[in-house]
């Protein structure tokens, strides 16, 4: 198969294929993700407000830890640093950008929202997001692909000589599995008595997220096959998950938990225990201690 043109015209104006699919990959978290805390009843409106600063923020910190990880090509080729459309975003750089600004504008729009209640709704809209962006992404861009291979399944990318793996193929394959894993173990969660602690569904969501994270750069992507700054942050984040999630949820915690309740325009209330029925849509466990609880 023939790469995809990485770069086209309309009249004057150079479109980039790479940057239309990120745009689409980016729309797509923003929408779920305010979807996801609608439908819970939490506050949501203050995503719209956030969203392009979010974005501008995610790009930034992921273009700076590429060219950092890569300094001494960049020393070289200094021109290159700003051509993002060329590929080279860091998934690592693009939370550490993202996350900062996200919680200040959460604080700012929606104080009364606790932080882990908004990772337990981000993480599966990232996740799938991620899924989206990769086929659109990378898949479409310059020297896109993995290492070379004469497999069958082998795929030509600009810039690239040969066959390659098609890496963005098989992570927007991983990522879209996970989503589905998250979704089921999120409904998993809601029957369990005590329930899990607010925060657990965004760490587990790390935890199946970091896994094929190592195990494509290393055995996919990585020429020579080397350990690099990716691999060693993938079994930090693997090894880290795990732990916090069974720190999270050990028996005394999910025994002293109690919960709060959003009326959907940031105003909350707290109660010791789990509410009836119908309010059990509009109940997230935010798992801290009675002298803890108060909105973050």
């Amino acid at each position: 198969m023939k790469p995809i043109p990485i770069v086209f015209n309309i009249g004057p104006v150079q479109v980039h294929t790479y940057g239309i699919g990120l745009a689409i990959a980016f729309y797509v978290a923003y929408r779920y993700f305010e979807k996801r805390l609608k439908d819970s009843g939490m506050p949501y409106n203050w995503v719209g407000k956030s969203f392009l600063w979010i974005i501008a923020a995610a790009v930034v910190g992921a273009r700076i830890v590429h060219v950092i990880a890569n300094i001494s090509y960049y020393l070289k080729f200094p021109a290159q640093i700003p051509l993002i459309w060329h590929g080279g975003l860091s998934s690592f750089g693009g939370l550490a950008g993202a996350i900062p600004v996200g919680i200040y504008l959460k604080r700012k729009y929606a104080p009364d929202l606790r932080i882990a209640d908004t990772f337990d709704k981000l993480v599966p809209a990232l996740i799938l997001a991620w899924s989206i962006g990769r086929i659109l992404g990378p898949q479409l861009m310059f020297q896109g692909g993995g290492r070379p291979t004469n497999a069958w399944y082998g795929l030509q990318y600009a810039g690239q000589v040969g066959y390659r793996i098609p890496v963005p193929i098989f992570q927007a394959t991983e990522d879209f599995i996970i989503f589905l894993i998250l979704l089921k173990i999120e409904k998993w969660m809601t029957t369990k008595a005590p329930p899990y602690r607010s925060g657990s569904l965004a760490i587990a969501g790390l935890f199946l997220w970091s896994i094929p994270r190592f195990w494509d750069e290393y055995f996919w992507l990585a020429v020579p096959r080397l350990w690099d700054a990716v691999e060693v942050f993938s079994i930090i984040l693997i090894i880290s998950s795990a732990c916090a999630f069974l720190i999270l949820n050990s028996p005394e915690r999910r025994n002293s938990q109690n919960t709060q309740v959003y009326d959907g325009e940031g105003e909350d209330s707290t109660n010791t225990g789990m509410t009836n029925a119908n309010d059990n849509e509009h109940i997230l466990v935010d798992g801290l201690q009675p002298d803890e609880n108060k909105p973050s």
